[in-house]
């Protein structure tokens, strides 16, 4: 029995082993949720990075631009100046001069400027610098027209740069004012004009191309990088949004979404070119936050199951223990039968022969109890019975009976608040009840002491206290007294509280409890049972 006596601190132990389990496993998971938590902390700054390197080329390639935009505008003006020039020399061309060298110098100078020349009613005179037109239409006559006549194609030819020219000018008209050329003779011409060949080179198209895509790069970057969790780049001083990968994200969110970043404190600081910097706010992915809350579900959901498991086997393991006690009961009863009839039939035959009536009455009694005890562990796996009695005369007719079997150093006293308090109950169960708990209580004082058993009514509750100046029960026992195998005693099987117990709360739908008890002074049992 004493492995069953420390099955407690079995319990105990084991708990002890199943919580360090758990602390050591949650342990390891926190440890590598941490560690994936830092390799996302890792590519964002990463990223961040690559994001401060870009926006440093992107500075370089604005502020190239800015330069170059500025050359390209003064080089824009200079054009205009010298078709103002030539203008000029056109001018002057038409007037009588002694000397026209400078004039041919201007006008030959010009080399690189479109210019198309109309008359007051803007009719095409004269077109220069648009040699990339004729070029491009004699590719298509010999590309379309190879085999038409010579005239023919002249005669396209000529259409074709008309429509061009007068295309051209409008086109050049929306940028650059045409001027006016006063002739000598009172006639007016108009010159149209564009930038320069060199203006209109690939140079600044290209440039301007490269920083659209390195600007067009630096959002893309950040919304297609799908190993990046959700962030949200803003501009320290200005508070913009610079990129972000968040859907949610729109204009009139803003705010509410860099608040909610920030609270949870999880920020990158980024300088960027110049003297501007920028923040990146950022939070865990879901995966992170469901690995953090995983192992605690997972043993939740495992600790849930074992004790499912637990209560179940314990309900088996108590039925298949009820069925053995009642199946060794019963055969107890059984087997007394035989040896209590041959009692009876020997007493008859010492009657018979004029025995001392005493003897055989005490005899007698005897037999009576042994037939009662028959009769208890009958019904032991059964139903019992309930029937209305007079519960002060059924624990008086125990107490009688135990009074001329116990020591007489015990002083056993019966008080009774009223003669008839009439309850529902087993008389042969409730009076093995309180013997088993009056004997507990002959041998905790070594039979030699009082106890004293009452009976009173409360509303409509009985109670039968048994009260007694025994050795008592230690505080950290007091809940251990209902359990089978438990014992004070060298020899014992521990089962006779434990039988009241199930008497009571089982057949009866009572109580039974220590109702107090003091180490060297002694323990009082109530039994309580419903009117």
């Amino acid at each position: 029995m004493n492995l069953y006596h420390k099955k407690q601190r079995w319990k105990i132990a084991l708990l002890g082993v199943a919580i360090l389990l758990v602390a050591v496993s949650l342990w390891f998971s926190f440890r590598i949720v941490d560690k994936v938590q830092q390799r996302e902390v890792d590519r964002i700054e990463q990223w961040a990075d690559a994001v401060k390197r870009k926006s440093e080329l992107v500075s370089l390639t604005n502020n190239a631009f800015d330069e170059l935009s500025d050359a390209l505008e003064s080089l824009k003006e200079r054009d205009r100046q010298k078709v103002e020039m030539w203008s000029l020399a056109i001018q002057e061309v038409n007037k009588p001069l002694e000397d026209y060298s400078f004039v041919v110098e201007i006008i030959k100078g010009n080399n690189d400027i479109p210019i198309i020349i109309t008359d007051n009613k803007e009719e095409v005179i004269s077109s220069y610098n648009l040699s990339a037109l004729d070029t491009s239409i004699n590719r298509m006559l010999r590309t379309s027209y190879s085999n038409e006549k010579k005239s023919f194609q002249d005669s396209l030819k000529r259409k074709a740069k008309k429509d061009s020219l007068n295309s051209y000018k409008e086109f050049w008209r929306k940028d650059h004012p045409p001027l006016e050329i006063d002739l000598d003779y009172g006639d007016k011409q108009m010159v149209f004009y564009f930038d320069s060949i060199f203006y209109k080179t690939q140079k600044l198209t290209a440039l301007e191309y490269s920083r659209d895509s390195l600007i067009d790069a630096f959002s893309d970057e950040l919304v297609t990088n799908e190993y990046l969790v959700p962030v949200l780049f803003v501009d320290v001083v200005t508070g913009d949004v610079i990129a972000t990968n968040r859907e949610d994200y729109d204009s009139t969110n803003a705010a509410s979404l860099i608040q909610q970043l920030r609270s949870t404190g999880d920020s990158i600081v980024v300088e960027l070119s110049g003297d501007r910097s920028g923040v990146i706010y950022y939070e865990h992915s879901e995966e992170i936050t469901q690995m953090k809350f995983f192992p605690i579900v997972q043993f939740f959901i495992i600790g849930l199951f074992v004790l499912i498991a637990y209560l179940a086997f314990s309900t088996f393991r108590k039925a298949e223990q009820d069925q053995v006690w009642a199946g060794m009961a019963k055969e107890t009863a059984h087997q007394l039968g035989t040896p209590i009839s041959s009692l009876m039939a020997w007493n008859q035959l010492l009657e018979a022969k004029g025995t001392d009536e005493s003897i055989t009455k005490e005899i007698n009694k005897d037999i009576d109890r042994l037939n009662m005890v028959t009769n208890r562990f009958s019904k032991i796996g059964s139903q019992a019975a309930l029937e209305e009695q007079n519960i002060v005369e059924v624990v008086d007719h125990a107490i009688s009976y135990l009074k001329n079997r116990i020591s007489s150093k015990v002083d056993l006293q019966f008080v009774a608040q009223t003669d008839k308090i009439m309850v529902r109950l087993n008389e042969a169960l409730l009076e093995w009840a309180v013997e088993n708990i009056v004997k507990n209580a002959v041998d905790s004082m070594e039979s030699n002491g009082n106890i004293k058993v009452t009976v009173s009514q409360q509303e409509d509750d009985v109670f039968i206290d048994i009260e007694d100046d025994g050795k008592g029960i230690p505080a950290n026992k007091i809940k251990s007294v209902f359990r089978p195998g438990y014992t004070t005693k060298k020899r014992g099987w521990g089962l006779g509280l434990s039988l009241v117990k199930r008497i009571i709360e089982e057949f009866h739908n009572g109580k039974v409890f220590v109702l107090n008890s003091e180490v060297g002074k002694g323990t009082t049992f109530r039994i309580q049972l419903p009117v």
